[in-house]
């Protein structure tokens, strides 16, 4: 039954993207706002078929600490499933992405409508300070800059390999940074096309004000983030457990 639901999600999942990739297509023309507009709609609805398919619910905690205005969202990065899923919680959210992805077509139209920031990963350091500075220039438009400081996908339990360059941002940019934690990859595998059914559950912990030392600042944002993302694996494996779920997404124990 597992693998049945896991299948029929994946197939609405294309299906629900092939909808909306064509529905946006007038947005090209469009202010800013109507391709906005599609991606929570999107977003909104693959966490509707998550619950009514595959019995995936969804919670999220600490919204209130979200501040107003300019920021930093720096979260923790599972699965494929954040990287839709947080834009909703977000007035004008601007998500950091490699540069290649630009090139998709459809993909990469809209995320440059959405003025969403490339970065060019082979341009080394000059890389870092283009970076900092399309994200200032969104800030000043009172926007939301979405990072995912380890850079890629990291399973649940595995060890935490945070990239500087989310330190650099937090120095050159002056605007407070709100670490999120969660545990989507319990549920949604990286490289998996299986749904287990549970909870995923993110964490929106306190704002970290700016001005602090770089690294002191990384040391903070690392040190809390683990913690809330370990308190909520330990959630879903328990409710994984209550199942009767096996999920092979866990990485082994060091």
């Amino acid at each position: 039954m597992l693998v049945f639901r896991s299948v029929v999600f994946n197939v609405l999942f294309y299906l629900n993207l092939l909808v909306q990739i064509t529905w946006a297509v007038p947005t090209l023309l469009m202010p800013r706002w109507g391709i906005l507009g599609i991606v929570r709609f999107w977003a909104r609805s693959n966490n509707w078929l998550l619950r009514v398919v595959c019995g995936i619910e969804v919670e999220f905690r600490g919204l209130e600490k979200i501040p107003p205005g300019p920021l930093i969202v720096s979260s923790k990065h599972q699965s494929f499933w954040e990287t839709f899923a947080l834009f909703p919680l977000l007035s004008d959210p601007a998500f950091i992405m490699k540069r290649e992805l630009m090139w998709i077509p459809f993909f990469g139209w809209y995320a440059w409508k959405a003025a969403m920031i490339s970065v060019d990963r082979g341009k080394g350091s000059q890389a870092l300070a283009d970076m900092n500075a399309s994200a200032r220039a969104e800030l000043a438009r009172s926007r939301q800059i979405v990072i995912f400081p380890e850079g890629t996908r990291r399973p649940p339990g595995a060890e935490p390999r945070y990239k500087y360059g989310v330190a650099h941002l937090y120095s050159e940019t002056g605007v407070p940074c709100l670490p999120v934690a969660l545990n989507s990859g319990l549920f949604w595998p990286r490289r998996s096309m299986r749904r287990y059914p549970g909870t995923i559950r993110v964490q929106i912990l306190d704002p970290i004000p700016p001005g602090l030392p770089k690294d002191v600042f990384f040391e903070r944002l690392q040190r809390e983030v683990e913690a809330a993302t370990a308190r909520l694996v330990a959630e879903g494996e328990r409710e994984l457990v209550a199942n009767g779920v096996r999920n092979a997404s866990l990485a082994p124990s060091p």
